[in-house]
């Protein structure tokens, strides 16, 4: 008698590996395509206002969030989730090198540069919010929940001291004859190089497949989204931090600006910037993955809003003469950060049950993705009230966060 066919077994040692590079690769990536320093140097460059400079960070973070309840729902009573990964993927390279070539042959005309490199990066953070579901669930059927913590800990350290080496050809790049637009054009070509070998790498995995569940559509994932927000109270409690922490995000791009404008930092600082953003994430990772595995994901989200707290006063206390000092600016922003990623993936993952995984994901997200848009907002008061103003607010929030972070469940 014929035995019946065992399923293939999946290598999770090898995904893990792939998904430990793809992590090494994007964040090198994000190093070159930093949006709070490198594309907000960019657009400053070009005149842009602060409103526009604040638009940048809030298109990357927003758009990354917004599309993911219509993924929720197209993903869901699928199988498989890297289809939709890979297809997303190729969207993102090719934005990227709109970016590219409207750096390096539009910079003459300012307006119609910012217009092109604006759409570029929607249809860039439109498909990456595509891709960032599956990541994520791909993710959490590939790497067992006790290795979670570890696993981006990993890809957040190494990634770090690469995204480092990034700051340091940053640097190099933005202090060299090389004219500009054409500094940034090559950076913005490093950064395309990158993420297209990440997506290639992770679009390897060998991924095991769901369940089969009933179809949806973003009708019903709307309709579904009170209901989920009054059955579960962990989820309310993390949703409004997540709010808190968005809005409080309105300073973020501007760290970077102020030092431009208010201090007169010359441009090729954006280099030692990003390298202390980059530089101060592989350390603070050490950290962060000791707390996540002693402590949990929910006092590294509140270690981390109080991190973060400190970036804006910092930027109000330094003056001219201090200028010097401005990188612990972005030490803090980067310690805080590195926090926050890690602290919010695990909490997500570990509160959402998995038959219900990506209503989870794409209902937060979505959410949240609106709240995102605080940078514009922040713009506007830098324009109208100065950058100090900005700054104050970033902080009250940031401190604000911290405290609901006690209402977080406390063993995810």
């Amino acid at each position: 008698m014929t035995e019946p066919p065992q399923p293939r077994r999946i290598p999770w040692d090898r995904n893990y590996r792939l998904g430990v590079w793809n992590g090494w690769l994007a964040t090198t990536g994000d190093g070159f395509l930093s949006v709070t320093v490198v594309v907000a140097g960019f657009a400053a460059r070009l005149g842009a206002s602060n409103a526009m400079i604040g638009l940048l960070p809030a298109i990357a973070q927003g758009g990354w969030m917004l599309p993911q309840v219509m993924v929720a729902a197209r993903v869901r009573s699928s199988p498989f989730k890297l289809p939709t990964y890979r297809s997303a993927a190729l969207i993102r390279t090719i934005s990227y090198l709109m970016m590219v070539l409207s750096a390096a042959l539009l910079a003459g005309h300012p307006a119609l540069c910012l217009t092109i490199f604006t759409l570029a990066m929607i249809v860039n953070a439109l498909a990456s919010g595509v891709s960032g579901l599956p990541f994520l669930e791909v993710c959490s059927k590939i790497i067992p929940q006790e290795r979670r913590a570890a696993f981006f800990g990993i890809r957040n350290l190494v990634g770090g001291l690469l995204a480092f080496g990034a700051g340091l050809i940053v640097r190099w790049i933005l202090a060299s004859p090389l004219p500009f637009p054409y500094t940034y054009a090559l950076i913005f070509a490093l950064a395309t190089v990158v993420y297209t070998a990440a997506y290639n790498i992770f679009g390897r995995v060998e991924e095991p497949p769901d369940p089969p569940l009933p179809r949806t559509n973003v009708a019903e994932e709307l309709r579904q989204i009170p209901n989920t927000l009054r059955a579960d109270p962990s989820f309310r409690a993390f949703l409004m931090v997540r709010l808190v922490l968005a809005f409080a995000s309105m300073g973020d791009p501007f760290y970077a600006v102020y030092a431009l404008r208010g201090l007169d930092v010359p441009a090729s600082e954006l280099g030692i910037f990003l390298m202390a953003l980059s530089g101060a994430a592989p350390l603070s990772n050490v950290l962060w993955r000791r707390v996540a595995e002693r402590k949990g994901s929910r006092r590294i989200i509140r270690y981390s809003a109080a991190v973060a707290c400190v970036a804006p006063l910092l930027a109000i206390a330094l003056t001219p003469r201090t200028a010097g000092l401005y990188l612990l600016v972005f030490v803090a922003s980067s310690v805080a950060a590195q926090g926050f990623n890690l602290g919010h993936t695990n909490h997500l993952l570990n509160i959402a049950p998995p038959e219900q995984r990506s209503r989870y994901i794409g209902s937060l997200n979505t959410l949240v993705g609106g709240a995102l848009f605080a940078p514009v907002v922040g713009g506007l008061l830098a324009d109208h009230l100065g950058y100090q103003v900005v700054f104050v607010l970033s902080a009250l929030l940031f401190a604000l966060a911290w405290w609901l972070c006690s209402k977080l469940r406390r063993d995810a």
